[in-house]
């Protein structure tokens, strides 16, 4: 889910710099005239920093591409821990977040937002909700990386954005745009295709997309921010977790008891900062960037997931399944393309 948070600076040149609108810029009084319209005085190093720094150093830029090419590498990391289950890696992740993100709030002095939720027991719903949402869409994308379906479930993340333009229509009723509706359309012919083509739906894309698709939804119209809202649905799930993780000590089938690899131990036993800090470099990007950036960055994450189900995993991506996800890229390309154009015809307008 992307958060409706304020607009940012675009990566492209100030109108000021634009030829047909540049003033002259009058050099220091020592100097016998003026430079020409249009020079800039390179040995201001203020103007410089004004002019070029800022809006190509963006650090809101950098933390969401982090953010989201860290979210692109996850199969590598769940890949590692194949000897362990779907569930009990489940399980590690919630009880392991839980404490990691309690740190975080502790250094930042971030609680008195847990009191609030004390008298907002329709916002408790809500989260209790958001975090099963959560919780399966984990589920299914570990079980899919683990069983040699990370292409598919690269899938369920390109085609999120166009699931969460339909449950805008369908349950906000959000007004679409004919482009959108063409894109989703196209994303629709390639999903079919993709069926016919494997002879059964693509279910697991279509359950990621699904219960992520909910889940922003959900997030969207949250009283509580990235972090707390994060930290809350682990606190949600967290004795869930806890009591299967016991449980299967107990019954000496705990992958982490039993496991001969200290190292299938630290990974799991890192699953609580591998979860949070890819997140928290994305709400310090989108503090910085508008929509429109954050929603091509994206695709970061599904494209590095595709990659490495390809070319690391060598899972079967062939030429007639190949034309399916074109299709899809199509639909998402005009997807975004018409979301610029909105945007930037929007802002002149303003």
């Amino acid at each position: 889910m992307i958060p409706q948070l304020p607009q940012g600076r675009l990566f492209l040149a100030p109108a000021h710099l634009c030829a047909a609108s540049r003033p002259s810029i009058c050099c220091h009084s020592t100097l016998p005239q003026c430079r020409p319209a249009g020079h800039i005085d390179f040995s201001d190093n203020d103007r410089l920093s004004t002019l070029f720094v800022k809006p190509i150093m963006n650090p809101g830029m950098l933390y969401a591409s982090l953010a989201f090419l860290c979210w692109g590498l996850f199969p590598l990391y769940f890949h590692a821990l194949e000897e362990v289950a779907p569930q009990e890696i489940l399980a590690h992740r919630m009880v392991w977040s839980l404490l990691f993100l309690g740190i975080v709030l502790t250094i930042r002095r971030q609680w008195g937002w847990l009191r609030t939720l004390t008298s907002q027991p329709k916002v408790v719903a809500g989260f209790v909700a958001s975090a099963f949402l959560l919780s399966a869409n984990w589920f299914i994308y570990i079980w899919a990386v683990n069983n040699g379906h990370v292409v598919d479930a690269s899938l369920g993340y390109f085609i999120t954005p166009l699931i969460n333009v339909m449950l805008g229509f369908l349950l906000l009723h959000e007004r679409l745009r004919r482009a959108q509706w063409l894109a989703i359309a196209l994303a629709a012919c390639g999903v079919a295709w993709l069926t016919w083509q494997a002879g059964q739906v693509p279910w697991i894309a279509l359950l990621l997309a699904a219960t992520f698709g909910g889940y922003g939804l959900l997030r969207k119209t949250a009283a509580l921010g990235a972090l707390e809202g994060l930290s809350f649905e682990t606190m949600i799930l967290f004795p869930l977790a806890l009591a299967y993780m016991l449980w299967l000590t107990w019954h000496g089938q705990s992958g982490f008891v039993n496991t001969e690899s200290g190292a299938t131990r630290a990974l799991l036993l890192a699953s609580g900062p591998i979860t949070a800090i890819p997140l928290l470099m994305f709400a310090a990007g989108a503090r910085r960037l508008p929509l429109a950036v954050l929603g091509l960055l994206q695709y970061i994450a599904p494209t590095g997931q595709l990659l490495i189900g390809v070319w690391v995993f060598h899972e079967s991506f062939t030429q007639e399944r190949m034309l399916g996800f074109m299709v899809i890229w199509a639909a998402l390309a005009l997807y975004a393309c018409e979301g610029l154009w909105v945007t930037r015809r929007a802002r002149l307008s303003a």
